[in-house]
C-alpha cells in the first residue's frame, strides 16, 4: 500500500513569523518613544540669552525722583536649569530734583544715562523643593531670589548752582564709575519644546533693588555737616524679560517638566 504524507502550511508559519515580528518592532519602537521623552522631561540646555525691559526710579538724596524706562541683554550659562549665572549690560537714565523747593530743598537736579555691567545669580526654589508629585510647589518652584555685583558708569547732566545762591556750586563729579550690589526676585515662566519636553524658553517678571556705593548716581557729594544724608544711593527696577536657550543638552536629577 503506498504511503500519503502530507506537507504543513508553511505560509501560514511563514505569515505568523511576519506578524510576530511587527508587533516586536512595534513595541520596540513604542518603549523607545517613551524612554526618550521621559528622559526627555530631565533635560535642559546649558547656555542662554535674555534681554529685559524695566521701569526704573532712583533714590537718592534728592527730594524728588522721576520714573524711566531701562533695558539690558545678558548672556548667561545654566548650572542647572534652576540655577543661572549671568553677565548683564544695562542702559538707562534715572533723574530728579528741580529748582523749586519741593523738588529739592537746595535746588538740585540731576540726569543720569547710565551703563551698568553687572555679574549675578538666580537660585530657584525649584533647587531647594522637591516638587515632583505637588502641584502647588510646581508652582511655585519657579519663584527665585538672587545677587550679584557690577560696575555703574554714570554719565551725569547736574545743576551745580543753586537758584538761592549762584555763587555757590554743589560738589560732585558729572561722571564716575561705583560699584552696584543687586537684589533680585521674581517669577519664571518656562516654554517647553514639543518633541523633547525640555526649557526651549522662559519668560520673567521681576523686581531689583541696587545698592549703589558713592554718590555718583545723582553726580551729587554734597558735605554731610551740610547736607544731610538719609540713605546710601539705590534705584530699583520692575522688569519684565525674555530668555531663549541653546547649546549643549544636560540632565537633571529631577524632571524639569513634570504633569501633575
Amino acid at each position: 500500500m503506498k504511503q500519503i504524507v502530507y506537507s504543513r502550511p508553511k505560509i501560514v508559519i511563514i505569515d505568523q513569523q511576519l506578524t510576530l515580528k511587527k508587533f516586536i518592532l512595534l513595541f520596540s519602537s513604542i518603549f523607545y518613544i517613551l524612554i526618550v521623552n521621559g528622559q526627555g522631561i530631565y533635560n535642559y540646555r546649558e547656555w542662554g540669552v535674555g534681554t529685559d525691559v524695566s521701569y526704573i526710579k532712583g533714590y537718592t538724596n534728592i527730594t524728588r525722583q522721576y520714573n524711566h524706562a531701562a533695558v539690558d541683554a545678558s548672556f548667561f550659562y545654566n548650572y542647572n536649569p534652576y540655577l543661572p549665572i549671568a553677565v548683564e549690560l544695562q542702559s538707562g537714565q534715572l533723574s530728579g530734583g528741580g529748582q523749586s523747593l519741593n523738588l529739592d530743598p537746595f535746588g538740585r537736579a540731576y540726569t543720569n544715562n547710565y551703563f551698568a555691567l553687572i555679574l549675578h545669580a538666580d537660585v530657584h526654589l525649584g533647587s531647594m523643593i522637591d516638587y515632583e508629585d505637588d502641584f502647588f510647589l510646581n508652582i511655585v518652584k519657579n519663584f527665585y531670589f538672587g545677587s550679584g555685583a557690577g560696575l555703574v558708569y554714570n554719565n551725569n547732566t547736574v545743576i551745580r548752582h543753586p537758584y538761592y545762591s549762584p555763587l555757590y556750586t554743589f560738589p560732585g563729579s558729572d561722571n564716575s564709575i561705583n560699584l552696584d550690589i543687586p537684589f533680585r526676585f521674581g517669577y519664571e515662566f518656562k516654554l517647553y519644546d514639543n518633541y523633547h519636553m525640555e526649557p526651549s524658553m522662559a519668560f520673567d517678571i521681576g523686581y531689583i533693588h541696587s545698592i549703589v556705593f558713592g554718590s555718583g548716581l545723582d553726580g551729587y557729594n554734597d558735605p554731610r555737616d551740610i547736607f544731610r544724608h538719609q540713605s546710601q544711593d539705590q534705584y530699583r527696577q520692575i522688569t519684565i524679560g525674555f530668555k531663549y536657550f541653546f547649546g549643549n543638552i544636560v540632565s537633571y536629577n529631577k524632571p524639569i517638566k513634570t504633569f501633575r
